[in-house]
């Protein structure tokens, strides 16, 4: 199962998403859930990359690990298209999710004040 992870802040503004594990739909190569759900996180990165002029965080890893960090110190004009950037992925995500369940979770968890 691909597990998304979507950390907010206490705004309600995302913090930070990951995503790891594999969808399990079908053999790899013709796995759509994973493909799908791979292309929507990457497209949003990259997105955030290109068209905010703003350098999140990025890792990757094995068994199909991401996770994606918003800096902190960005403009409110910057925050807000990035916001709107994950924000979409996220209801792209959940479409996925809608058909697909036993291969994807969105979880949503809300970042503790250190």
């Amino acid at each position: 199962m691909i597990n998304v992870i979507v950390n907010r802040n206490e705004s309600g503004l995302i913090h930070s998403f990951s995503m790891n594990g594999h969808a399990g739909f079908a053999k790899r190569g013709k796995d759509i859930v994973c493909a799908g759900a791979s292309a929507v996180a990457f497209g949003a990165v990259n997105s955030v990359f290109k068209l905010t002029d703003v350098k999140p965080d990025v890792n990757q890893g094995k068994d199909g690990f991401l996770r994606c960090t918003v800096p902190e110190d960005i403009s409110p004009e910057q925050q807000e298209k990035v916001q709107l950037l994950l924000e979409g992925m996220i209801v792209a995500l959940q479409t996925i999710e809608l058909d697909y369940g036993k291969h994807i979770k969105i979880t949503f968890k809300k970042q503790e004040v250190e």
